[in-house]
């Protein structure tokens, strides 16, 4: 998936935070992150699932050191027949054949796009939520004088979008508004234009804290309005 974020981009978002936020004393941020985890340990998991089942397979078929380019039986243990340098011969070659398919495998499931793939849906859902949640916290959403702050996140190589909304949100509004949100942003991910999915779920978002937070007297800005990029 490609997606062009120039700054004329970012500013559109940013402007468009201020615009829904001139309505409210809610706070919406929006974070963009290239991915939500590097998922080392699911492709660390398949890389020695393969290494310990795939070999396996080569037993049934005869299994000969000799298989493997220098491997195979040397002049002395032909002619001495001994049982030891050939049983050490072959847990080498098996051992080396365990090795190359775990680097093979860690290293194409490395590969974001078949990484996606290989990880439960599950465990991409959670750790996108954990780094949202982290991303909520470290930009200061859950200390907002009313505790109405909104996050609005995306992770581009896990296709996952969640929206976080604080405390002081949940007991008023319909938690259907964040779903609309979400699958709005999702939408615009998928068609490669991040700002109109932005927009479009930041005024879901600010529609929904103008009706039952409405500006105040003072009404300060108390988390910037801009796109984050991670």
């Amino acid at each position: 998936m490609v997606i062009k974020l120039t700054p004329q981009v970012q500013s559109r978002i940013g402007d468009a935070i201020a615009a829904a936020e001139a309505k409210t004393s809610g706070e919406i941020f929006c974070v963009l992150a290239r991915r939500a985890s590097s998922y080392r340990d699911i492709s660390l998991g398949w890389a020695a699932a393969a290494a310990l089942i795939l070999p396996l397979g080569l037993i049934p078929l005869g299994f000969d050191p000799a298989w493997i380019p220098g491997m195979g039986e040397s002049w002395q243990a032909a002619h001495l027949s001994s049982t030891d340098v050939i049983v050490g011969q072959s847990l080498a070659a098996y051992a080396l054949i365990q090795s190359a398919v775990f680097v093979a495998v860690f290293l194409l499931t490395s590969i974001p796009a078949i990484c996606r793939l290989v990880t439960p849906r599950s465990v991409r859902r959670a750790r996108v939520r954990r780094t949202a949640m982290a991303q909520f916290l470290a930009h200061g959403l859950h200390v907002t004088r009313e505790r109405t702050g909104v996050l609005i996140f995306a992770a581009l190589s896990d296709h996952q979008v969640e929206v976080i909304a604080d405390e002081g949100i949940h007991a008023k509004v319909d938690q259907a508004v964040w779903a609309d949100a979400v699958e709005a942003l999702a939408r615009g991910m998928k068609n490669g234009d991040a700002a109109a999915g932005f927009e479009v779920a930041i005024g879901l978002c600010g529609d929904v804290l103008a009706e039952h937070f409405p500006p105040r007297a003072t009404n300060p800005n108390e988390v910037e309005d801009r796109l984050v990029l991670i």
